[in-house]
């Protein structure tokens, strides 16, 4: 079979700025999905050839988070899509949400970073942990887009070991009193409302939802990033703010809470990932067909044949992968190693490829006439967030050896 459809044909001859992307599907794995899932697919992936394709290099390159695609996002169902309905989620399986952060991620890894806090780390946990209220009063509004939501669990000395954190409250009587800082939150800058983790006066991590224009709280937005420019980042910062009690998340308390989000999360990221690589590898594959270079294409060259025959080899993988893992969380089976194991598998392989693609573009590669050059630079914190590449390799050799060697 060959690897590419006949949308080749059709595409040929467009501009490199109409988004002629094909997708890579070499062991028919369109075999495995419903065709609900595929029309989730071509619906989001429609939206992300005229919505973020057309302007994305243009706002990595300005360093601009373009707010007006969040009420866009809500709009095309890419918010909690598989929060029930009865809460403006899409009510969609585990394998169509991970389809939909493929599509996104395809287009930019910053603005599937802005899709899936605002799905995995600020609705699941609204609504997994919330009360019937709290879902009631926040859930439509995040899923339409009207309002944006960040999640605050990492702070400045406190990363990949989030039971130490420092932000604490205590109780006031009629109010809590919430006190803290934390750091590298997406969407923090203009978010609406942020889910954060603290801890109580003994020591117990609770979820708060806090709410912009509470006094006391802001949103510092950190600049300078070579990673991620399309998308929002800052700190949230919590001096003496005061959370009605009736925003503590009752449902569930411990370190658990937050890491059950940090899940969730993962497994949209291992799809994510593999968007970014399969927009490496189409990028590569049809510039080594337009290349000449020894009154031939690049593409007859062995070496640069070597190069797309292992990414197609390990793009297929990371489908295989991702296919099973979303069965897997659709039949509430998935475990934390699992989804570890993909993550990393997944990051790791599509740093891999936009590398290689790099190399076939030459020195075209770094410009921002090709997508190959952004999609590394955003994976360069993909691979660090949500779990660096080396905590998921220990979260693997723990579950191996009965051992935590990050203890």
């Amino acid at each position: 079979m060959a690897a590419n459809s006949t949308e080749d044909k059709q595409n040929s001859g467009k501009s490199k700025f109409s988004d002629p992307f094909v997708s890579p599907d070499f062991y028919n794995i369109d075999d495995l999905l419903t065709g609900e899932q595929k029309l989730v697919r071509s619906s989001v992936r429609d939206f992300v050839k005229k919505e973020i394709t057309p302007y994305i290099e243009e706002w990595s390159q300005k360093a601009r988070f373009p707010y007006e695609i969040v009420k866009k996002f809500g709009e095309t169902g890419a918010f909690g899509p598989t929060i029930p309905a009865e809460y403006g989620g899409g009510g969609l399986d585990y394998i169509s949400y991970g389809l939909i952060m493929q599509e996104i991620e395809r287009g930019d890894s910053g603005m599937r970073s802005t899709a899936s806090v605002q799905g995995s780390l600020v609705m699941y946990p609204i609504f997994k942990f919330g009360s019937e209220e709290q879902r009631r009063k926040y859930l439509p509004k995040l899923a339409a887009g009207e309002w944006l939501g960040c999640f605050g669990l990492t702070e400045p000395d406190h990363g990949s070991n989030p039971g130490g954190m420092l932000t604490h409250f205590k109780d006031m009587g009629d109010h809590y009193l919430l006190n803290g800082s934390k750091m590298w939150i997406s969407n923090a800058p203009k978010a609406d409302l942020a889910v954060v983790w603290a801890k109580n006066e003994e020591g117990r991590i609770h979820g708060l939802i806090v709410e912009r224009g509470m006094e006391g709280f802001s949103t510092p937005e950190t600049h300078n990033k070579w990673s991620l420019r399309a998308s929002t980042t800052g700190e949230l910062v919590f001096d003496n703010v005061k959370v009605p009690k009736e925003n503590l998340l009752p449902g569930k308390s411990g370190l658990g809470a937050p890491l059950m989000c940090l899940d969730s999360a993962r497994y949209g990221i291992s799809w994510g990932a593999l968007g970014a690589a399969m927009d490496c590898y189409d990028s590569a594959r049809r510039y080594s067909l337009e290349r000449i270079q020894f009154d031939k294409p690049i593409a007859s060259f062995q070496l640069v044949q070597k190069k797309l025959a292992e990414m197609l080899t390990e793009i297929t993988k990371a489908q295989l992968i991702c296919w099973r893992l979303g069965k897997l969380m659709d039949e509430g089976k998935a475990t934390t190693q699992q989804i570890s194991l993909a993550k990393r598998n997944n990051v790791a392989m599509a740093l891999d490829v936009a590398r290689e693609a790099r190399q076939i573009h030459g020195a075209m590669g770094i410009t921002g006439d090709y997508p190959v050059m952004r999609h590394m630079m955003n994976l360069e914190s993909v691979v660090t967030y949500e779990g660096t590449h080396d905590i998921h390799l220990l979260i693997l050799g723990n579950e191996i050896t009965g051992i935590p060697a990050f203890k």
